[in-house]
């Protein structure tokens, strides 16, 4: 079984980057936007993945003390996406919060955005993968 940081043999175009501070996040979403382009995503279901990513390298900047790294690759028909960092498991499954509410949208609307979101834990902490139909 592949890890994280193992994306199978039969991948096409793996890439990863590296991200520690708040300045970094604009790169990421280019770097999301781009490479999940290159490897056939749409535009639009490129912008959402770029918003999903967005959001879990922003919980990583603020719930960790370090930073975090993605992976992306292509695979049999799907976009994987893995952000990893030190952090501890969040909990899915959640209900929209209200509209009244100023934080806690970014896993929720993940879920949302994504084909499939699965979380495993990782020698470097905790793995969110994110899966995007082609």
């Amino acid at each position: 079984m592949n890890t994280p940081a193992d994306p199978p043999a039969t991948a096409t175009r793996p890439a990863e980057m590296a991200y520690a501070v708040a300045g970094d996040l604009a790169v990421v979403r280019e770097f999301i936007r781009t490479e999940s382009e290159a490897l056939g995503l749409p535009r639009l279901r490129a912008d959402l993945l770029t918003v999903a990513v967005s959001e879990l390298a922003t919980n990583t900047l603020q719930h960790t003390d370090g930073g975090g790294r993605v992976l992306l690759w292509a695979d049999d028909g799907r976009i994987h996406c893995d952000v990893i960092d030190s952090g501890t498991p969040p909990a899915f499954g959640r209900a929209m919060p209200a509209a009244d509410q100023p934080r806690g949208r970014g896993l929720a609307i993940v879920e949302r955005i994504c084909d499939e979101v699965s979380i495993s834990v990782h020698p470097d902490g905790t793995a969110i993968s994110l899966t995007m139909l082609l």
